[in-house]
């Protein structure tokens, strides 16, 4: 294959998937991996994608890649339009909005007694949860999110099951029919969960479809669900369905949301004050 032509490949599943892995794309199309990591950074350098450690972004709002005459002269690629998002590393992630995490995770932590099981998906507001919980007696907790596991197993106390997979490098999460098997054979008393965007009628929804039957699985796993979203995540809509809000007993965010955007969610909605906040709900 060509290298225009990969890239234009590399350039169509970004916007499958919403985040590519070199060692993956190096496999499939049948070149080194080195060959795909300058692939990568001739289009960063152009301003097509976002390069990651061990894989790429979609650049948001840019125009398609189509028709362009080569990578050197190219505009920005186009991520999707609307209220679609891309999936952004966990560093970044993981400084946005702590004050809104760390009440939304004191929330989920109270729910937690001790002796019960919890799978948590990955994400910054579920580590931020994991950190809550972690002085719970006899806790058993199952996760996908590497941070988390790393975490929990560096301050002990808690019988820690860790699902295998492929790794998505950028924010460390494992995913893949492994990650599904390991967790269809678990029955947890919770399943906490993240959310690029949510709405009433498109429900949870997610910035890439690999992670998507791993969420599925959790929510099969799980006697009660909880989904864990900060206030800026509702009102949108992401690349994939995951599943509609009927699904969770409870969904719990920060007191920043406003009340036009609350309406539809009923009881299951929860409000969690932030300090410096003014109460909206």
């Amino acid at each position: 294959m060509i290298g225009e032509k990969r890239r234009q490949e590399i350039h169509q599943r970004l916007g499958r998937a919403g985040y590519v892995e070199a060692r993956q794309l190096a496999a499939d199309l049948g070149v080194d991996v080195s060959t795909i990591r300058r692939d990568l950074d001739a289009m960063a350098r152009a301003g097509l994608v976002q390069r990651t450690h061990g894989g790429a972004l979609p650049v948001d709002g840019a125009p398609s890649m189509a028709g362009a005459p080569s990578v050197g002269g190219a505009p920005s690629v186009g991520g999707a339009g609307g209220d679609d998002a891309w999936d952004l590393p966990y560093e970044m992630k993981s400084q946005e909005r702590l004050a809104e995490k760390e009440a939304i995770a004191a929330h989920a932590a109270s729910m937690v007694a001790d002796g019960e099981s919890v799978v948590l998906d990955s994400g910054s507001t579920t580590y931020a949860l994991a950190r809550a919980i972690a002085g719970r007696r006899n806790l058993t907790v199952a996760t996908n999110d590497l941070h988390i596991a790393h975490f929990l197993a560096a301050r002990g106390g808690v019988r820690l099951l860790v699902t295998g997979g492929q790794l998505i490098d950028s924010v460390f999460t494992l995913v893949g029919p492994t990650t599904v098997a390991g967790l269809g054979g678990l029955h947890v008393d919770w399943a906490f969960l993240g959310a690029d965007a949510v709405e009433v009628e498109a429900g949870v929804t997610n910035v890439n479809t690999v992670e998507v039957p791993v969420k599925e699985a959790m929510l099969a796993a799980a006697a009660r669900a909880v989904l864990l979203a900060d206030s800026t995540k509702f009102g949108h809509r992401a690349l994939a369905t995951v599943t509609g809000i009927e699904a969770f007993d409870r969904i719990v965010t920060d007191d920043g949301l406003p009340g036009p955007d609350r309406q539809g969610y009923g009881e299951r909605l929860v409000c969690v004050p932030v300090a410096d906040h003014r109460p909206q709900c």
